[in-house]
């Protein structure tokens, strides 16, 4: 292996980092807000709209992201996206993806708080969507944070398959300098060092909340 490699191209594989970091955020934020709405409407008091959350759920659940990322944005043109960027593919397909599987974390959630907790709101004259935000949701918090967290760190991965889009993040960027320096062993060992960089600290973050959930 060519260490040198590393160093040489080091703009490449940081360029790369920003890009995987960026896109995780924005996915997280946007993911975790769809999986927020997507819960409180499945268990809401309106079939209707709990049955096209629970279709949405069976569909971003039941197919890969890969065809997912593919579909929307080389099928962009068939659904009137025709502006849509490479980035704002891979943000929709991961929030979308991503959402589904928040989505029931934040479900299983809310359906841990006891019944006795919306009871006691509609006594008090809590409106549903007070005891909702006011009641339910703090309690929800403490439930959902570690698998929640466990969730982002596949999110995180997952922005990998926006290399099939042309995104340049991590794993392009790893390409690239094979193209240039022709060192694969090197350059994806520095690529995974990099996604370990960003996926430790979350991992380490589940573990702390598991530990303090047992002990609690």
């Amino acid at each position: 292996m060519d260490w040198s490699v590393i160093w040489s191209n080091r703009t490449l594989f940081t360029d790369g980092l920003w890009a995987t970091a960026l896109l995780s955020v924005a996915a997280i934020a946007t993911g975790t807000l769809t999986g927020l709405v997507v819960a409180a409407v499945r268990t809401s008091r309106v079939p209707l709209l709990a049955q096209v959350a629970r279709a949405y759920l069976e569909v971003f659940r039941g197919t890969p992201l890969l065809i997912q990322m593919l579909f929307l944005y080389f099928g962009a043109a068939y659904l009137n996206l025709a502006g849509i960027t490479v980035f704002g593919a891979a943000l929709l397909a991961l929030t979308l993806y991503q959402g589904a599987y928040i989505a029931e974390i934040f479900r299983a959630g809310i359906e841990a708080v006891p019944r006795g907790q919306w009871e006691a709101s509609r006594v008090l004259g809590l409106s549903r969507t007070q005891t909702f935000t006011t009641v339910i949701l703090p309690q929800t918090r403490a439930i959902v944070l570690p698998p929640l967290v466990g969730q982002y760190l596949s999110l995180v991965k997952d922005t990998s398959i926006a290399v099939v889009i042309g995104y340049v993040e991590l794993v392009r960027q790893g390409q690239a300098v094979i193209d240039r320096a022709g060192d694969p062993a090197t350059t994806y060992l520095a690529v995974a060092a990099l996604y370990f960089v960003i996926c430790y600290p979350l991992s380490l973050v589940v573990r702390r909340m598991e530990r303090k959930a047992v002990t609690a």
